[in-house]
């Protein structure tokens, strides 16, 4: 039976560390970290989503704003309230909760975000910095799979990658982190990565897959990697989460991978919930201050 790779106690760890390091930053002067949250609608996971960050920005010590704007909010309008988070100087990281209503463009809003505070690393100044091995504000997601694999002591270093998914908030980033030189900026995991999407064939998926090492799937779709696609003692990594009813008429969050079969051959994998999600958060957490102490230091000079 594969390890199952603690993604909430590692998060809880990782927040006792910022809180330290959060409590230096202060104590040298330095104002307390604020983060602004902005949702456009009612959506209910996207309201859950906030008040998981909201509650670990309380828990670290960083200060939190949430504005939540109607479904019937226009791209000008909410084009303003981030405008007016980026010139408030003690405002250090802002992010728009996705997705956002069809009548907005995802990019547009992303973009808008000065790259200074865009917690969320979605800014094409941040994702090119990623993609040049530059410092930057790495996506909270990739950075937090990087991290669960770099302390759950994942050997990385020239393995076989399978990246499924190419989104540009997380397929990509994340192919970037697992795939660059270690000895860079963003301190990448020097593997070997193919990525795999919805035009990948059936068999094709599943031969990369059980070439593989380590899978990483994040596509939404419940029980896409199943036993048979496993290498044994692989790492597998699901990023993905989805809401479904079960046989009792019951709804709970399952992920991309068959858990309970995947784990009979997996080396190590993360549950759904309790993995990536936390680690996620956590990242979150981390960019914020990373955030402040960069404002500071430019600031300063």
């Amino acid at each position: 039976m594969a390890q199952i790779i603690d993604g909430k106690n590692m998060a809880n760890q990782i927040h006792s560390e910022l809180c330290k390091e959060l409590s230096q930053f202060v104590a040298e002067g330095n104002p307390v970290p604020h983060l602004t949250a902005i949702i456009v609608g009612e959506d209910p996971a996207s309201q859950k989503y906030v008040e998981k960050k909201t509650e670990a920005c309380k828990e670290i010590g960083i200060r939190s704003r949430t504005i939540v704007l109607p479904e019937s909010t226009t791209q000008a309008e909410l084009l303003d309230v981030i405008d007016q988070q980026n010139k408030d100087e003690s405002v250090n990281g802002v992010l728009v909760q996705l997705p956002v209503p069809a009548h907005i463009d995802e990019r547009t809003v992303c973009n808008a975000i000065i790259a200074a505070k865009d917690v969320d690393g979605f800014n094409e100044i941040n994702i090119g910095r990623l993609a040049l091995d530059m410092n930057g504000i790495v996506p909270a997601t990739p950075l937090g799979v990087k991290t669960l694999l770099e302390r759950a002591n994942i050997p990385t270093y020239g393995r076989n990658a399978v990246v499924v998914g190419r989104s540009k908030n997380v397929g990509l980033p994340l192919s970037i982190l697992l795939h660059s030189d270690g000895s860079h900026a963003t301190k990448g995991l020097d593997a070997t990565v193919t990525i795999c999407h919805r035009y990948t064939p059936a068999k094709e998926l599943a031969k990369y897959c059980r070439q593989a090492d380590i899978i990483v799937v994040a596509v939404g779709k419940p029980g896409l990697i199943t036993k048979d696609m496993v290498k044994p003692g692989a790492c597998v990594i699901d990023v993905g989460i989805t809401r479904i009813q079960d046989e009792t008429g019951k709804y709970k969050l399952v992920g991309d991978v068959d858990f309970d079969e995947v784990r009979q051959v997996a080396g190590h994998i993360t549950p759904v919930p309790g993995g990536v999600g936390p680690m996620t958060v956590a990242m979150l957490m981390q960019n914020t201050i990373l955030a402040a102490k960069k404002q500071a230091a430019d600031r300063a000079n």
